[in-house]
């Protein structure tokens, strides 16, 4: 279990605070709008009214004291800007941004924070690498040197088990589980035998992934 900071209640702040709920995480909101942080109050771990341009209510949430701390105020970038800034300045550990637009990141990331996320341009990129690689179900980017994607096993890799394949050596990746059915187990045995309409949970570099992908077209 981790604990959050979400700074501002628009759409995407909303649903990464129930989300990060769901997941079993401590959350604490705050936001301006009191009809906004009256929705989620019975929600997540606690919810708070405020104006976090003012550096001492920042001070006042103890923001050291969170794993992550996500600024996704909206509509006014300038308030995104100073708020992230003050945050890295008070001592919190990481700090992610939502980014509006793709020229906002560059200046959120030079005043300090730690990532930056831009909804449209992360679906963007996930769509077209799973549209366009054979098999890809699903691609998640972790960082942006790293990825786990949910593949169909390849055809060549039927009947062959994890060792007999050697994934590990010959396509430097971890198949971290496997699916059938609709459900995910991990993956503990190289002796496990890969079938036809099995699908693999792999992890490893983004560009060993994507070279496993486009091998497969």
């Amino acid at each position: 279990m981790k604990s959050f900071l979400i700074i501002g209640l628009g759409s995407f702040g909303r649903h990464l605070a129930i989300k990060l709920t769901e997941l079993g995480n401590e959350v604490m909101v705050i936001d301006k709008d009191e009809e906004k942080v009256d929705d989620l109050a019975d929600l997540v771990t606690a919810a708070k009214v405020g104006d976090c341009q003012d550096e001492e209510v920042l001070r006042a949430l103890g923001v050291r004291n969170f794993d992550v701390c996500f600024v996704c105020v909206r509509d006014d970038f300038q308030t995104s800007l100073e708020v992230t800034c003050s945050l890295k300045e008070l001592g919190a550990q990481y700090v992610v941004a939502h980014a509006e637009r793709e020229r906002q990141m560059k200046f959120l990331k030079m005043i300090g924070a730690d990532e930056v996320i831009h909804s449209e341009l992360d679906m963007a990129a996930r769509a077209a690498v799973r549209f366009s690689a054979r098999g890809a179900f699903e691609y998640v980017e972790l960082i942006p040197e790293y990825a786990v994607v949910e593949i169909a096993v390849p055809p060549e890799w039927v009947g062959q088990t994890v060792a007999q394949v050697g994934v590990r050596q010959k396509y430097n990746l971890n198949i971290i589980g496997f699916k059938n059915g609709g459900r995910v187990q991990p993956m503990t045995q190289p002796n496990h035998l890969f079938s036809e309409g099995e699908h693999l949970i792999i992890a490893g570099s983004k560009q060993d992934a994507l070279g496993l992908m486009k091998a497969g077209k």
